[in-house]
């Protein structure tokens, strides 16, 4: 009898799968071209793309050259989203940098400590990252190649502390692509944007000719 009712769930197994692949092919068959497929086909087709073209690396390339050359993150006091003193300094230092390549786009990811309510530091960091945003709009930066605000709350401590904690208070501005309209970008001279002050760096100085002598006498440095 035991081995009676195994037969049956087996057989009825056998049946509920055969009936599924023969619906699966159905819809196949009679479906739009790559309707079952991958629901990610696109994301992965706009990797292979950038990957190809060397758009990716050349961002990321750029993202390492931001964060080396200038600082990506400011600080704020609990509960607030002021820029002070320091803040502002080190915004300024980025507005310099990231009006030197119009051709690039930004976004600013705000955070907050491990302090009060998930939905109340959500709020919280979109108000820090709009304060920078504003900052950096101020002093010359189009509002357009600030791609997005993004508010990351409480999700990405630095210190993993339920206490408050300052530098987790904080923004990050990142470099996330290139302006598609830019003419330079539309020829695909995404090295030239980024090895632009290396380039000119290595230019030589006009009007000089060589090394040039006083005849007085050495002075101090």
């Amino acid at each position: 009898m035991v081995h009676t009712s195994k037969l049956i769930l087996i057989a009825a197994a056998g049946i509920t799968l055969v009936a599924s692949c023969t619906q699966d092919s159905a819809r196949s068959f009679y479906g739009e071209a790559g309707a079952d497929g991958d629901t990610n086909f696109g994301n992965a087709t706009m990797n292979n793309t950038l990957v190809m073209s060397g758009e990716r690396d050349y961002v990321l390339n750029l993202a390492n050259r931001f964060a080396q050359e200038v600082d990506s993150t400011v600080n704020f006091a609990f509960n607030s989203a002021v820029l002070d003193g320091e803040a502002q300094a080190v915004l300024l230092r980025q507005a310099h940098w990231i009006r030197q390549f119009p051709e690039v786009r930004f976004r600013v990811y705000g955070h907050t400590d491990l302090v009060g309510s998930n939905a109340y530091n959500q709020r919280l960091g979109l108000r820090r990252a709009r304060a920078v945003v504003n900052y950096l709009v101020s002093h010359g930066v189009s509002r357009n190649r600030l791609e997005a605000v993004v508010s990351k709350g409480e999700t990405q401590p630095l210190i993993v502390t339920q206490g408050r904690e300052r530098r987790n208070r904080r923004t990050v501005t990142e470099v996330t692509g290139f302006v598609k309209s830019n003419p330079l970008i539309l020829d695909g001279k995404y090295a030239q944007v980024v090895y632009r002050g290396y380039v000119e760096s290595a230019a030589p100085a006009s009007g000089l000719t060589g090394v040039e002598f006083s005849a007085g006498g050495g002075g101090g440095g």
